[in-house]
């Protein structure tokens, strides 16, 4: 989603925006950050800085640490590998109670986390 917030997409900035009339900015995670920074091009420094200005950054807490790990045992259990960084993303979104919106839906099977699917590259 935040990639293709960056590349202009339409659908993308056209849901961002539809958030922003409703509420206050959209939240995202220092790991977030750390995704695109890791992948970003030269010539997009100023765009992401843009972006993630406009974005507040929710902090991780013991709290979400502990359900993350939960998560990744008990599904490690029925035989699911879940990524640490998805299991602390959904931790976060199941804390401050609000839907993660994702392009990757399947990497979310946690009862808890209200997945909203956003295509990626539309």
């Amino acid at each position: 989603m935040l990639i293709d917030l960056l590349r202009g997409r339409a659908q993308a900035i056209e849901r961002l925006a539809a958030l922003r009339q409703h509420s206050e900015p959209p939240f995202t995670t220092a790991i977030n950050v750390e995704e695109v920074h890791r992948g970003i091009r030269s010539a997009e420094r100023a765009a992401v800085d843009r972006l993630f200005a406009g974005l507040r950054i929710a902090p991780i807490s013991h709290a979400e640490g502990v359900r993350a790990g939960e998560w990744r045992r008990e599904h490690a259990a029925i035989g699911i590998t879940l990524a640490q960084a998805d299991c602390l993303i959904a931790a976060v979104a199941v804390s401050l109670g609000v839907p993660l919106a994702t392009g990757n839906p399947k990497d979310f099977p946690m009862a808890e986390v209200q997945v909203q699917h956003w295509p990626a590259g539309v």
